[in-house]
């Protein structure tokens, strides 16, 4: 094997040389971990580990010695290892700017647009969008407008494709990008602190960009590289787990690498060829020995332009591949093309843009995409790309022999098993044949006419960061029949792949049935019964009758040309229809549908100066610090001396005993410290995880296991990496026969009768008489059932905590938790010590959404554990995995109701029973009934009665997800809605109108929490987002839409939201320092939710009463600091949407004391200084006549105001297509009453992120458990959020200028909650244009169909139809044939 003969990894880091003795680091060793473990810098986040959600997104630039040119671009740190970055440099959003140096526009314009929420994933999107414009900048195009850059409104937008937010919904950010793009009207830009509302826009009010501000690469950097050519980095490190050599080896050319391959090969050395390392993020646990690194090969890196067509090293990334896609048709003639070659292959790089994200394919390469599907049955969309374009592949053996395959070839044989390598791609021309097939030439009767290439993929994003479900490419030479004007086929390539077979094939059975055919309607069908039997996926994979289905989709969509008469599968303008018998003509094919932008949106609202600087969109506080980084969350602490990491060991069964607990193998590594079991709980201590309302939870397993994913131990290491690494080797022995087979579903729980009590004082109570209803009734629905899936919290940051033992027996913990009090108790009696011992530190949360409420707690508790016990500092990070398997989510539930109704569809009466999924513990379960109910009284349903179940079933345990109960209890009325509508053949629309509440009937049903007839806005609302939305004109326009578009269908739909909330007591602590200087504390956690910003403004607020003008003056003064539950106990949890408002109420009244401890200061100064005095001068004589500068308050809510009802509607268009389930939300309008806004810009940005959260749970996010209930979709290869290109192309809100509300805070209302709930009208608007699909099928489907949540691709496309093309072109061959 190659000796190590350097171990110096020189590089530049935010500017500054670096040199690492890498002797001392794993050779696994990502560059993130480096960042964060062994740097100050922490802006790079660990948000997922697979490349899939843009947190530890950092800028590398490198050298090229070829071209002599600087290249840079942005990756994603946690795939990216650390020793392929030699000679680079790195700059973190640190580098970009910060505090000291002045941020950069990026950081300026996050705030300005208020982009960033808990901030956790900014840093991320800033260095995405700055990749993009260093990329613009340096393609060298025209600048268009000074202060722009180059890029386009849809590159800018384009560019951020690949990262996740939580909270923003993505629009603010959207404007982010937009507004450094030439072609902006910044007009269309939203809110925003540069210019006031109806103000003229003005680029001089936006912070300056200046493309030059950062130095991407030092001089030295690249007067290295030109003086040694490729840096040597050959180094070997001693794993201290397993004890184990592992080597990083960087060969400078093709015969090093040849020799390295074939000296491990004879010493059967685990290997890994590296370039970007991206494998990583889908296979986590492979741990080879040697690293190889080939990203700097030039033979691997080549890119040759030949007559035959490009020839791209394997090596090259997917962004290299796509540039030099785009730029072929400067090379040859274009003469000797009869396609346009610049068009076939830009098609090939359209559809590449759709693979991955832009921080994955700058350094994915071509060759290891392509390894991956050989080897490992990767579903690859460029293996099918280039078998369907006919590419070649070259490889070298060991021995220095080179051959050319076929794609087939290398797809099918073992070509590379003996250490073969990869060497290059070649992607042909398409050469200019004769002006006639040779055996047409005596007729005349067939001319050449081009050849047709077409690429698809159908994914859950249109934009890439996700493998496709299916995915194709066929290429066609095409011949015209010039006496018949029929298009012949007379070569065809048809490949298919990422359906649930070993790799991408090609149809050739299908393809020799095509050749040299007319394409009628009945024989293109029966090209697709041939194509049925010959795709057949493996068993056990996923829509395996969806993919199918959406691959005849594909191949019909390409064949439509090919058959006259046949509706195209393209999107067509009702208006521009002709009067032929088809109404296609070729003008009414729209083939530029393509958007200019992603999003736009419209935002309204009216801003309240009484209470000024409350009531002002301003910034959101520290939104610069956080696009910078360099704010601080739980894992951005430094690690304190000796500090130690824990990783889970969690129960792989649902129900089970332990026999035995294996880790005495483990523990022999030395850098393996200790393992922690129940039996290190004190003797003095509980085994207890988190003190609920409702009960407890056991902390760690004892004699039984629950559920897949409950923890059993902690492994505790000398690193992070070796914890995982432990705890991933313990070996548990499970006896899973003595208690039975687990309960896995709410239908097993019901028959064995496994449910957590509901106490009755919880318990919802029925309304009205229910037979009596039932009897009015002139219809019924009875017995019929609707289920809504799980969703998980997905916050960016993952469960958190650091645990320090202090002296006394006392722990300090920091915790990444929304309820500080809870956590506080639940230390102290696992650990059997006082409460006043236990001190939980939260500064800010990276995202919680209630996952952080209860779920965070075991994991505090865990660690504080370990700390106990071994007295040392511990800290645990979960993994995203772990996370996901351990924390569970939002509750599922089955739901049965029977109805009845009037003709007219006024509803009479409806019974629901409700089953519960709660897990295995009760955390906050037994609440959801109440909740369920109160969100589906938002109808006037006449009476309303109802049995529930709370089932107790061997899942993780589900928790506080936003809009816990709600979130479901509305879908539940909007489905039964929906049905009645079905029944009658109504609109849904009519049957909702005819059951929204009037003020008596909501009096009837929510009581008193209906405060009076014009606190009651839902009415207004309803009649305003009608017209403002132009609901009718939109329904006709969606009718004639459908009326003339056989492929696409567009439905429309509206929806109301009821939401009950309630304040909570909160405490708060306001001091002033003799400076003048403000610190403040309130029991709320900064959740992103804008508590800290809404509080700092009331403070302003409440202390400028003194006089006017005085909140000018000491608004930059207040600072909000951590939640400490020594320094300010009984701080609750931050939940229920009112945290924000109770603590500003909190603060109000402790600065009321405080205003009246200095008024007899101020009028004092007002008689003995006549030159004036201010805010610094009265403090100075405050301090002098020993005033209490410091007032804490405990405000308790009246009980009859602590709860109160927030009203809202929406109103959502979707387009579906047909062929392959995928919809498009093509606007939104939402009106909402949030009274009068504490911030608009925090409360509209509430709106937005929960309405989008909604979209995900009623459309995306699939919660996948297998059989044995585990969870399937753990990470985000598998589980989809929302991102930009699945929210609203236009996305409208407007905040109501709702009346004074005596009884709330100064007039506001919540805003984090209820919004999700109006996402509904995205489901129910999908449904509209499933039906409209449904009545072009054969059979009678123009009845009630049931659609669950979410909908996902497959699901609308299974109710649309999976055989609907086969009833097309059965109709069309009878219609044909008559």
């Amino acid at each position: 094997m190659a000796k190590a003969n350097s171990n110096c990894l020189v590089f530049v880091l935010n500017g500054e040389r670096r040199e690492v003795d890498l002797s001392q680091i794993n050779p696994s060793t990502s560059l993130l971990s480096y960042l964060r473990c062994h740097t100050d810098y922490k802006g790079a986040k660990l948000g997922c580990g697979e490349g899939g959600c843009g947190a530890c997104v950092v800028f590398l630039s490198k050298y090229n010695a070829d071209s002599q040119k600087i290249y840079g671009f942005s990756i994603s740190s946690c795939l990216t290892l650390l020793g392929s970055i030699a000679g680079c440099s790195i700059i973190t959003s640190e580098g970009l700017g910060n505090c000291r140096d002045d941020y950069h526009a990026i950081h300026k314009r996050i705030a300005g647009f208020h982009a960033s929420q808990c901030g956790y994933c900014t840093p991320g999107w800033c260095m995405s969008l700055y990749g993009a414009l260093h990329q613009a900048e340096a393609k060298g195009a025209h600048e268009l407008r000074q202060g722009f850059s180059n890029l386009s409104v849809l590159e800018a937008e384009k560019s951020i494709a690949g990262n996740l937010c939580r909270c923003t919904g993505y629009r603010p950010i959207a404007d982010v990008c937009k507004s450094f793009a030439a072609e902006v009207d910044l007009e269309d830009l939203g809110l925003n602190s540069f210019w006031k509302k109806k103000e003229i826009p003005d680029l001089n009010k936006l912070p300056k960009y200046d493309r030059a501000a950062v130095q991407t690469n030092p001089k030295f950097c690249s007067q290295k590289c030109e003086e040694s050519g490729t840096p040597t980095l050959n180094f070997a490190y001693k794993d201290e787990f397993d004890g184990e050599q592992r080597v990083w080896i960087r060969p400078s050319n093709l015969e090093e690498t040849l020799g390295t391959l074939k000296e491990t090969a004879k010493e059967n050395v685990e290997l890994k060829l590296v370039v970007g390392n991206t494998s990583a993020g889908i296979y986590k646990n492979v741990r080879p020995k040697v690293f190889v690194d080939i990203s700097n090969i030039p033979e691997l890196q080549i890119i040759k332009r030949h007559e035959f067509g490009i020839e791209i090293g394997a090596a090259v990334t997917i962004s290299n591949l796509i540039e030099v896609l785009e730029d072929a048709n400067d090379v040859l003639d274009p003469g000797k093309l009869v396609y346009p070659r610049n068009l076939i292959f830009e098609i090939i790089g359209n559809h590449l843009k759709k693979v991955a994200s832009g921080f994955i394919r700058n350094t994915a390469s071509i060759g290891g995409n392509l390894i991956m599907a050989k080897k490992l049955s990767f579903d690859s969309d460029l293996a099918t790309i280039l078998l369907g374009a006919s590419a070649t592949v070259k490889i070298i053996s060991i021995e220095k022999i080179e051959s050319v395959l076929t794609m087939e070839e290398f797809l099918d044989k073992p070509c590379l098993d003996s250490g073969a390598l990869l060497l290059s791609v070649r992607i042909p021309y398409w050469n200019k044949v004769n002006n006639r097939v040779e055996d047409s030439d005596i007729n005349g009767s067939f001319e050449c006419y081009e050849n047709l290439f077409k690429t698809y993929r159908a994914a859950p994003r249109p934009l890439g960061n996700a493998v496709s479900y299916v995915n194709a490419a066929f290429l066609a030479q095409i011949s015209l029949n010039k006496p018949q004007g029929h298009l012949i086929a007379k070569s065809l390539r048809l490949a298919f792949g990422a359906f649930g077979v070993k790799h991408a094939i090609r149809a050739k059975s299908i393809e020799e049935f095509l050749i040299d055919k007319v394409i009628s309607s009945s024989i293109l069908l029966e090209a697709i019964e041939m194509l049925k039997a010959h795709i057949i996926p493996v068993e056990g994979t996923s829509k395996s009758a969806y993919r199918q289905s959406v691959a005849v989709g594909f191949l019909f969509d390409f064949f439509c040309p090919f058959v006259n008469n046949m509706v195209p599968p393209c999107i067509i303008d009702p208006r521009e229809v002709s009067n032929s018998q088809s109404g296609i003509t070729p003008n009414t094919m729209n083939w530029s549908c393509k958007p200019k932008s992603l999003t736009s949106g419209k935002q309204t609202m009216e801003f309240h100066l009484e209470y000024h600087p409350v009531g002002q969109p301003s910034s959101k506080v520290a939104a610069e610090l956080q696009a910078s980084g360099e704010v601080v969350y739980v894992d951005d602490i430094p690690s304190p001396k000796n500090c130690l990491y824990g990783a889970y060991v969690y129960s792989e069964k649902a129900l089970a005993l332990i026999k035995k607990v294996d880790v005495k193998h483990v523990l022999e590594s030395p850098s393996v410290v200790s393992y922690i079991s129940s039996s290190d709980i004190p003797k003095q201590g509980r085994n207890i995880g988190a003190e609920a309302l409702f009960g407890g939870e056991t902390l760690l397993a004892e004699d039984t296991v629950e559920c897949i994913g409950q923890p059993i131990g902690l492994m505790v290491a000398n690193t992070w990496h070796d914890a995982k690494r432990a705890a991933d080797k313990v070996t548990v022995d499970y006896d899973c026969e003595t208690l039975g087979p687990p309960i896995l579903s709410v239908e097993d729980a019901r028959e064995k009768e496994s449910f957590f009590p509901v106490p009755e004082w919880f318990a919802p109570k029925p309304i009205g008489d229910f037979a009596e209803g039932m009897s009015e009734a002139d219809h019924n629905i009875e017995s019929a059932e609707v289920k809504i899936g799980s969703q998980y919290f997905f916050y960016l940051e993952n469960q958190t905590a650091l645990a320090v033992p202090d002296e006394d027996e006392c722990m300090v913990v920091y915790s990444s938790c929304q309820n500080p009090c809870i956590l506080q108790t639940s230390i102290a009696k696992c650990l059997g010590i006082p409460i006043n011992n236990v001190r939980v530190i939260t500064r800010r949360v990276g995202g919680g959404f209630g996952g952080k409420a209860f779920r965070s707690v075991p994991v505090a508790v865990t660690c504080a554990l370990a700390a106990y016990k071994l007295k040392r500092p511990v800290r645990m990070y979960l993994d995203r995995t772990t996370d996901m398997i351990t924390t569970g989510g939002r509750h599922p539930i089955k739901a049965n109701y029977t109805v009845g109704f009037k003709s007219d569809g006024k509803i009479t009466a409806l019974h629901v029973d409700l089953f519960i999924d709660a897990g295995f513990s009760p955390d906050i379960s037994p609440a959801l009934p109440y909740n369920i109910i109160s969100a589906m009284k938002k109808y006037n349903w006449g009476a309303l009665s109802f049995d529930y179940k709370v089932c107790k079933t061997n899942l993780p345990s589900k928790s506080a997800m936003r809009g816990p109960g709600d979130a479901q209890g509305s879908f539940i009325a909007e489905n039964i809605i929906e049905h009645v509508a079905s029944i009658l053949g109504l609109d849904s629309i009519v049957v909702r109108e005819k059951n929204l509440h009037t003020f008596e009937s909501a009096v009837f049903f929510y009581g008193s929490y209906v405060e009076s007839p014009i606190g009651y806005t839902l009415p207004s609302i309803w009649e305003k987002l009608k017209q403002s939305a132009s609901m009718n004109e939109r329904m006709k326009n969606i009718r004639d839409f459908n009326a003339a578009n056989r492929w696409f269908k567009r439905g429309l739909s509206m929806v109301p939201c009821f939401f009950l909330a309630m304040l909570t007591p909160r405490p708060a602590r306001v001091t002033i320092f003799g400076d003048g200087s403000i610190a403040v504390e309130v029991g709320g956690v900064e959740l992103g939710q804008g508590i800290w910003t809404k509080v700092k403004q009331m403070t302003t607020y409440a202390l400028g009463q003194l006089w006017p003008g005085l909140s000018e003056d000491i608004m930059s003064k207040v600072r909000i600091v951590q939640t400490d539950s020594i320094s300010l106990a009984h701080g609750g949890i931050t939940s229920g949407s009112t945290t924000s408002e109770g603590s500003c109420e909190a603060v109000r009244h402790a600065c009321n004391i405080l205003v009246e401890r200095l008024h007899p200061i101020e009028t004092y100064l007002k008689k003995s200084s006549p030159n004036g005095f201010c805010w610094k001068d009265l403090i100075f004589q405050a301090q002098m006549q020993s005033v209490d500068l410091s007032a804490q308050i405990y405000w308790v809510p009246n009980s009859n105001s602590s709860k109160y009802l927030n009203f809202g509607a929406a109103a959502s268009e979707v387009e579906v297509d047909l062929l392959s389930g995928a919809t498009t939300i093509l606007q939104t309008d939402i009106i909402y009453d949030c009274g009068r806004s504490l911030n608009p810009a925090v409360d509209l940005g509430q709106i937005e992120g929960a309405f989008v959260q909604g979209v995900g749970f009623f459309m995306t996010e699939e919660y996948v458990v297998d059989k044995n209930g585990k969870l399937v979709s753990d990470g985000t290869w598998t589980y989809k959020i929302p991102t930009i290109d699945t929210i609203p192309r236009k996305f409208n809100v407007e905040l109501l200028n709702s009346p004074v509300h005596e009884k709330r805070i100064l007039s506001s209302k919540a805003s984090g909650e209820p919004p999700l709930l109006l996402a509904a009208s995205v489901h129910c608007a999908i449904r509209e244009a499933i039906k409209a699909a449904r009545k072009e099928l054969p059979t009678d489907n123009n009845t009630h169909f049931r659609m669950d949540s979410p909908a996902t691709m497959d699901v609308i496309k299974s109710l649309c139809g999976l055989n609907n093309v086969e009833c097309y072109l059965k109709s069309l061959s009878a219609s044909t044939n008559q």
